[in-house]
């Protein structure tokens, strides 16, 4: 059953696929707009696929992958070490929603001047906008998970004198995981959207980057083709996190649990 969903969801995404090119293709064919402003959909596969046999594509997608994992594994880890502060305290719990309400709203890019300062131009300073990105949103969907669960589930681990570390290891996680699902999801696209930005940002200064840098790159020469290549590895590397990723995990847990996010 779950193959057949699959592939019927594989099935309408290359019929919206084959849609959006063939429209692409009948606006280049109109003659609206220069080529060098709006290429072909042949001209931009020929280019990414060049970019691929030369390694030059790869090469800046597993740079971009490298920081955002860096990035992720620092962001849950710290996440983690709040949530446990917060729910060994009413004080430090109202700490963390007071700089939730603070710092959330606050876009990771416009911190990027202090991060420049603070860190330098380099891997560093992306590294702290991401993790400003991440934490903030993944810690906001696990408190309010937290403060979600039963009373009843609470009293149960109180009565089998479970510690504070093992209550939430073994009651509060299982039973807010679904918030805790969707505050990762969240991180990782607020994540992923700072990344490119601060690449963005960084190419104006000449500093080595990976896929945000490359577009930065190729608007400056007007390679059009070239970014719209990369473009598409984004959108490509978008889907399969959402659809691999994140789908598997939700599929091995919250829907096999019978719960619903």
């Amino acid at each position: 059953m779950i193959k057949h969903i699959l592939s019927y969801k594989i099935a309408r995404r290359i019929l919206y696929v084959i849609i959006f090119v063939a429209v692409w293709q009948g606006i280049y064919m109109m003659n609206l707009f220069s080529e060098i402003l709006f290429p072909s959909p042949a001209t931009v596969v020929n280019t990414l696929i060049k970019e691929i046999s030369d390694g030059s594509m790869i090469i800046k997608t597993s740079y971009t992958l490298y920081l955002i994992i860096i990035g992720l594994l620092v962001s849950f880890f710290i996440t983690a070490v709040l949530v446990v502060l917060a729910n060994v305290s009413v004080v430090l719990k109202d700490l963390m929603r007071t700089l939730i309400s603070v710092l959330d709203p606050l876009p990771g890019i416009a911190l990027l001047p202090i991060a420049i300062l603070w860190f330098g131009i380099g891997k560093a300073a992306i590294v702290f906008i991401m993790i400003h990105s991440i934490v903030w949103p993944t810690l906001l969907s696990v408190m309010a998970g937290f403060d979600s669960i039963p009373k009843i589930y609470r009293e149960v681990g109180q009565n089998i004198g479970l510690s504070k570390i093992k209550m939430i290891r073994d009651i509060y996680v299982p039973a807010a995981f679904p918030n805790i699902l969707m505050g990762i999801k969240n991180g990782w696209a607020r994540a992923w959207r700072s990344l490119i930005a601060a690449e963005m940002v960084f190419g104006t200064t000449g500093a080595v980057g990976g896929l945000g840098w490359d577009i930065y790159l190729k608007r400056s020469y007007l390679d059009m083709p070239g970014m719209i290549a990369t473009l598409i590895v984004l959108m490509i590397i978008g889907i399969l996190i959402e659809d691999l990723l994140f789908s598997s995990i939700e599929k091995h847990t919250v829907k096999k649990w019978g719960m619903v996010i």
